[in-house]
């Protein structure tokens, strides 16, 4: 149901923004199942969340919209992202639940928006609502996140969390943004600080993420990339594009995923979180070397074997060449 949600709302929003003919959007979700006669309870829920969520907006200097939303207007503004994406014009790139195990769960998850022009990514913004201020509760389970968010109020900054991170390309600049938390409103100039990657180099004072999921990345591959590259930290493993946002953040120095044989890596997975490291001062490859492909559609088509993203041009060296020692030996 949040998919849906946060889809329509998305896109109801920049299309009363921008004007629903200069928008385009490349998304996740569809209406199908919506439309289905034995979903009405299910359309019912996601139609009362989303004019929960718009009549927001004017907390967020936007405006809401006149009268409460029906369902073919939420059905409209979901299918409105349909985009196929390619290598000219102007496009969103839009994962509304990023992570979902992570959101099911309490964890980590993400919503994800990125800005593509001509098939480069101009504009990225990360929401990440469970992100914690303090890097060492990203390695916490998340059953002892919730614990911890029971027992202790939630204006205490033990348990601060929730946050905004974007940028702009070619700004040489990232920021991150707190979450609003309750009635307040957001106002100019906003409380944003910039965000820079770790300067760390020595591999084995850096930190490396990888995805939680087996299925989403061989953690046997990269436990032995980390060990021939030098990394002898326990890898931090967690759900969504909350990983680049570590990097970005500086809370992480490497993240490496190499998907099974014939997963193919959909565009709005990567693009916000790219350009936000790019502006941190990080790099993101795939394990070619070779900058990601957003240009083809919805998959990053020709991407070589996986995708790397480091803190520092030289973190990034050593485990490009430690992927090409050590790719003919492994079973992907």
């Amino acid at each position: 149901m949040e998919d849906w949600s946060v889809q329509a709302t998305v896109s109801w929003i920049l299309s009363e923004t921008l004007g629903s003919r200069n928008v385009a959007i490349v998304a996740e979700e569809d209406v199908q199942t919506l439309s289905k006669p034995d979903s009405a309870g299910l359309l019912e829920a996601v139609v009362q969340t989303v004019n929960d969520c718009l009549a927001e907006a004017p907390r967020f200097g936007l405006k809401a919209p006149g009268t409460i939303l029906g369902s073919s207007e939420v059905l409209e503004a979901i299918s409105r992202c349909n985009s196929a994406g390619g290598p000219s014009g102007r496009f969103w790139a839009l994962d509304p639940v990023d992570g979902t195990l992570g959101f099911v769960r309490g964890d980590q998850y993400a919503v994800a928006l990125a800005l593509i022009e001509d098939g480069e990514v101009v504009l990225g913004v990360l929401g990440c609502p469970n992100y914690p201020m303090r890097k060492e509760w990203l390695s916490y389970h998340h059953r002892y996140h919730r614990i911890i968010s029971k027992l202790t109020p939630p204006t205490s900054e033990s348990w601060d969390k929730g946050c905004v991170i974007y940028a702009r390309r070619g700004s040489g600049e990232a920021w991150m943004q707190p979450l609003i938390q309750g009635h307040k409103k957001l106002v100019w100039p906003n409380s944003a600080t910039p965000v820079r990657v770790s300067t760390i180099e020595n591999p084995a004072l850096a930190t490396f993420c990888e995805p939680v999921e087996k299925a989403n990345s061989s953690h046997s591959f990269t436990a032995g990339l980390a060990h021939s590259v030098g990394l002898r930290k326990q890898p931090l493993r967690v759900y969504s594009m909350v990983k680049y946002a570590a990097i970005a953040r500086g809370d992480a120095e490497v993240f490496m995923k190499f998907a099974r044989a014939g997963y193919k890596e959909k565009i709005w997975d990567h693009a916000a979180g790219v350009v936000i490291i790019r502006e941190a001062g990080g790099v993101v490859t795939d394990a070619g070397g070779c900058p990601l492909n957003f240009s083809k559609g919805m998959y990053l088509e020709g991407l070589d074997r996986g995708i790397i993203a480091c803190a520092g041009i030289k973190l990034h060296e050593k485990i490009i060449k430690a992927v090409d020692a050590s790719w003919n030996s492994s079973s992907l």
